[in-house]
């Protein structure tokens, strides 16, 4: 497969794992995230939980699966910035690692925690409770550092495209400046959970991704193929 193929793949693979994970993440309870007996009770009342989750994950899947192509675009024929994208393929395997094992925690383990509070006797309620928050704090560690991570696999792999000069060295800029905002999210996640200066931080990650996004798109679709050589 040639650069270009390669290229528009990746490019094809990121939007549409991204407008994919964005839409199922619509899908998901929406309340007081901090406010966790108000939040619990909510999502003890969800229907639709692990379909949601299981589509995030998916979603994230295929994001990956797009970082991992254009890290193998930028590998090819570069030195010190090909260890770069190497290092950033590196950080977005892990992080869809961690992003397993966080909807493992979130998508399975919170649900029954809370089924568990909601259904039981007043007696045993706040043991249960406390068990539901145990696994919300888990739920933080580890959504935090699938965040640093990921973040960390953006920064590395917009220095890459910003190194190599085969794309436009502005959009290594915009992508590795959306990596940072997931860097930011590792830290309030740890510090504070879901409180509101996350949900800034997470706006501000949407808004990033979805311009270099586009830009990308636009770039990868208008490569064009090197002629061949003609036949002797």
């Amino acid at each position: 497969m040639s650069n270009g193929k390669r290229l528009r793949l990746a490019a094809a693979l990121l939007v549409v794992g991204f407008l994919f994970y964005a839409a199922v993440g619509l899908l998901h309870p929406d309340g007081p995230a901090n406010d966790h007996p108000v939040v619990f009770a909510e999502y003890a009342a969800s229907a639709s939980w692990t379909a949601v989750h299981l589509g995030q994950f998916a979603g994230m899947a295929v994001i990956v699966a797009g970082l991992l192509t254009l890290a193998g675009v930028l590998d090819v024929g570069a030195r010190g910035a090909g260890w770069v994208a190497r290092l950033g393929a590196v950080s977005a395997t892990v992080s869809l690692a961690l992003y397993g094992v966080l909807q493992a925690v979130d998508g399975v383990a919170l649900k029954q925690a809370v089924d568990a509070w909601t259904a039981a006797p007043e007696a045993e309620k706040a043991a249960r409770f406390a068990t539901a928050e145990a696994v919300r704090w888990l739920e933080w560690g580890t959504r935090s550092y699938q965040s640093f991570t990921f973040g960390l696999a953006l920064v590395l792999l917009g220095s890459a495209v910003a190194a190599t000069g085969r794309l436009p060295r502005a959009l290594g800029y915009l992508i590795a400046l959306s990596g940072l905002a997931y860097l930011v999210q590792g830290w309030v996640l740890g510090e504070e959970g879901f409180a509101g200066t996350n949900t800034v931080a997470i706006l501000a990650g949407y808004v990033l991704i979805l311009a270099w996004l586009v830009w990308l798109a636009v770039v990868a679709w208008r490569t064009r193929e090197p002629a061949r050589a003609a036949s002797r």
